[in-house]
């Protein structure tokens, strides 16, 4: 992976984790047990420190970086959707961004809550543990349903999975000339988007 030290200071990858070669760590970067860092995430650890607790997960394109002597924190089983980003902020245990979606300086994301796709979490936000909150600027809008918190930690438990298949069998290739479509598909029948989990439940 593209990894840099600044300053003497250089990022600490645990070796459970997995972190994708074409993902970027700088700096004052932790990288816990069992963490997934995808393609294309910039973790710039630069100015403030960045730290990944044990099965979080951060997902394409996310960037996340940090005020000196603030920390960006994403506590244990967090769970930070495509393409958020994360500015000097603190995402509390089970919780989950959205995709697309901004957290800004010091807010407070609760333990459990999920911030929905593309709401903007204005600085010093505080969000209480687990509710929904959307919109731009975001604002809580309920709690979340026992469907809801189920889904989440199905998601943040096939990352983690995801962690382990790509230790154990990602590796580079040269693509295939041809190929057949009736080849076999990934099978996991729980994940699944939240709209079909809905539909599912009736």
């Amino acid at each position: 992976m593209p990894c840099y030290e600044i300053d003497g200071v250089r990022p600490v990858v645990h070796p459970t984790a997995y972190v994708h070669p074409d993902a970027v760590l700088i700096g004052d970067v932790f990288v816990g047990p069992g963490c997934y860092v995808a393609p294309l995430a910039s973790l710039r650890g630069d100015f403030g420190r960045i730290v990944l607790e044990e099965g979080s997960n951060v997902q394409d394109c996310c960037v996340l970086h940090s005020f000196p002597g603030i920390d960006t924190v994403v506590e244990v089983n967090g769970h930070v959707g495509h393409a958020a980003v994360l500015h000097a902020c603190r995402i509390g245990r089970n919780a989950l961004i959205g995709m697309n979606a901004v957290v800004m300086d010091r807010a407070e994301v609760g333990e459990g809550s999920i911030v929905a796709a593309a709401a903007f979490v204005k600085a010093e936000m505080k969000i209480p543990p687990g509710v929904l909150v959307a919109g731009v600027p975001a604002k809580v809008l309920r709690e979340l349903t026992e469907q809801e918190r189920k889904w989440k930690v199905i998601g943040t438990d096939c990352y983690q999975n995801l962690a382990r298949r790509s230790l154990a069998s990602l590796k580079p290739c040269a693509p295939l000339s041809e190929g057949d479509r009736e080849r076999k598909r990934f099978e996991m029948p729980d994940v699944m988007p939240l709209s079909d989990a809905r539909r599912q439940a009736g």
